[in-house]
């Protein structure tokens, strides 16, 4: 097998303190390990932005900013993890019915509480995902009243963070020109 020269892999994040992905683990130590390391790419992608600039939508037609997304990432963990697989009474961050994309689009407030909010959100759900006995078990699909493994819904949650973590890399691209893996 050829060797790839270590300049022509993907350069790290700087100050990047994510730990290795596991090659060998069970199960539930691999897909959380993935969810926890596209939580910390996420985080690492904002990291060294301005506050004011979070907001900046600078990918047009696109309305996406890294704040909205980060609004976004929070009201998706509380719906997956805490609303339908814990099935907690809480209700829905930066979405009515009447305003269903205020997560992207209504980015009034502070960052910095964003960022507690998804902090706390991504807790909560670290906290569910320890608590259950198996990957089997299930909660309440909400669109179509199914039976939804919490497998499934951590499958769904790595994939959610990857697409964001995609559009993450462009905005911040487009702010400083910062890049990295």
């Amino acid at each position: 097998m050829t060797q790839i020269p270590a300049e022509n892999y993907s350069p790290l994040w700087p100050d990047d303190t994510r730990p290795p992905l596991p090659l060998v683990g069970d199960e539930r130590e691999i897909l959380t390990t993935f969810l926890d390391w596209h939580r910390a790419t996420f985080e690492l992608k904002c990291a060294g932005v301005p506050f004011e600039r979070l907001s900046e939508r600078g990918v047009s037609p696109s309305s996406l900013s890294l704040h909205g997304i980060l609004r976004h990432l929070s009201g998706v963990e509380r719906w997956w993890f805490r609303q339908q697989f814990a099935g907690e009474q809480v209700p829905m961050l930066y979405y009515t019915d009447d305003d269903p994309n205020q997560d992207f689009d209504s980015l009034d407030g502070d960052v910095t509480e964003a960022f507690a909010v998804w902090h706390a959100e991504c807790d909560r759900s670290r906290e569910i995902v320890a608590a259950a006995e198996s990957l089997d078990q299930t909660g309440k699909h909400a669109a179509t009243g199914e039976p939804v493994s919490l497998r499934r819904i951590i499958v769904h949650m790595i994939a959610e963070y990857a697409r964001h973590n995609g559009h993450a890399d462009l905005l911040r691209e487009r702010i400083d020109g910062a890049t990295g893996y």
